[in-house]
């Protein structure tokens, strides 16, 4: 089993940047893919951004590349999410996700976290 509790949300006008975490315990998360995911009110979860178990590989949807960057610090068992130049289209909570493959299906996540609210004003 593998708990997952993000943090970092929050209002946040056009433009401006915020840094998501999602702290990650009971099995180690060097074992797993992590994903950040989103859903705003009305729509899908879609994926965000995924990254593998050592960083090197890394995926992001097409809406927030170049603005959006996944890491993760293994040693702490947690995830980021720094997220620039956000727009309000960014509006939607945002959760983290573990599985042991590398996939950017939600359906295919194992473990979720409970969300954080990202509000993005114009």
């Amino acid at each position: 089993q593998v708990q997952l509790v993000e943090s970092g949300g929050g209002l946040v006008q056009a433009g401006g940047s915020l840094r998501l975490s999602c702290a990650a315990s009971g099995r180690t998360m060097s074992w797993y893919t992590m994903g950040w995911f989103r859903q705003a009110p009305g729509k899908e979860r879609d994926v965000v951004a995924v990254i593998n178990w050592s960083g090197a590989s890394t995926s992001y949807a097409d809406s927030v590349k170049g603005r959006f960057t996944i890491s993760r610090d293994n040693a702490k068992n947690t995830v980021y999410l720094q997220m620039n130049s956000l727009k309000p289209e960014d509006t939607a909570v945002y959760y983290c996700a573990a599985d042991q493959d590398f996939t950017i299906a939600s359906s295919e996540y194992d473990y979720w976290g409970q969300g954080t609210q990202v509000t993005v004003s114009s």
